[in-house]
C-alpha cells in the first residue's frame, strides 16, 4: 500500500472516531440532545472501544462532571486551574482521574443505559484489535508506528477542546469557554465550545454567522434514513 493511501485510510478511521465522540459520547448519550438507532450506538460504540479505548460509560461521567463545574474548583480538565498546556498534553491523565473512580461514574451516569457491548468484559482489551487492524493493513511496524499517531492525534484534538477552547478564540456568549473556528472543522463541531457551553443540551452546535458544524450534515443525514432524531435545537443565536 502506497503511503499517500496509508495517510488517507489513517486520517478517516481518525476522522470517524472524531464524529464517534462528538455524535455519540457527547450529544447523545451525556446531553441527550438527540438519539440515535440502537444498531448506530452498537457500532459507534464499538468503534470507539477498537480504535480509542474509550468507555462510553466513563467519558460521559466525565464530560457532566466538567459542566457542573465548568472552571471552577471540581472541573475535571479546566486550563483556569491546571494551565493551557498541562491540560493540552495532560488532559488524558485528568480525564482518567475520574473515569476511573467508581463512585463518580455512578454518580454522574444513573440514566447510562448503553449497548450490548457493555455486558462484555473484554472492552478494556478492544484497543488491542484496532492495533492488530493496523498491523494487517501496513504491516507490524508501519502499523504499530501509524497506530500510535492515530491514538496521540485523537487524544490532542480531544484536549484542545478542554484547553484551547477555554482560553483561546471568541466568544458568542458569557461563559468562559471560546469557539474557534478553524478547530471545528478538525474536531466535528466540537470546538463551537462558547456555544454549546450556552446550550449544552442542543445537538447543533454553530449559532453565529460564519460558524459550521462538521457533524450537523451527518447527523441530518443519518435522520433521513431513520437512524438519529434529533431532540434539542439551540433557541440562542449569536449577535
Amino acid at each position: 500500500m502506497s503511503f499517500l493511501w496509508m495517510c488517507v485510510i489513517t486520517a478517516v478511521i481518525i476522522q470517524v472516531s472524531v464524529f464517534c465522540t462528538t455524535i455519540y459520547l457527547h450529544r447523545t448519550l451525556t446531553h441527550r440532545g438527540m438519539e440515535v438507532h440502537p444498531g448506530m450506538a452498537f457500532f459507534m460504540h464499538l468503534w470507539l472501544i477498537v480504535f480509542t479505548g474509550i468507555s462510553p460509560r466513563e467519558w460521559v461521567a466525565v464530560h457532566r462532571k466538567h459542566h457542573q463545574f465548568s472552571d471552577k474548583e471540581g472541573d475535571p480538565h479546566s486550563p483556569y486551574l491546571l494551565g493551557l498546556w498541562q491540560v493540552f498534553f495532560g488532559n488524558a491523565f485528568y480525564y482518567r482521574r475520574v473515569a476511573k473512580d467508581p463512585a463518580a461514574v455512578r454518580k454522574y451516569t444513573k440514566d447510562y443505559k448503553g449497548t450490548f457491548i457493555d455486558r462484555f468484559s473484554w472492552q478494556g482489551y478492544g484497543i488491542s484489535i484496532g492495533w492488530l487492524i493496523f498491523c494487517l493493513m501496513f504491516g507490524w511496524a508501519w502499523g504499530t508506528g501509524v497506530f500510535l499517531f492515530q491514538a496521540v492525534a485523537y487524544v490532542l484534538l480531544n484536549s484542545s477542546i478542554n484547553s484551547i477552547c477555554h482560553m483561546i478564540g471568541y466568544r458568542n456568549f458569557d461563559n468562559l469557554a471560546t469557539n474557534v473556528r478553524w478547530l471545528a472543522f478538525l474536531t466535528g463541531g466540537e470546538a463551537l465550545h462558547n456555544n454549546h457551553h450556552e446550550a449544552p443540551t442542543a445537538a447543533h452546535f454553530a449559532m453565529g454567522k460564519r460558524e459550521i458544524d462538521p457533524a450537523w450534515p451527518i447527523i441530518r443525514l443519518m435522520e433521513s434514513f431513520g437512524l438519529a432524531r434529533v431532540k434539542r435545537l439551540p433557541v440562542a443565536k449569536a449577535a
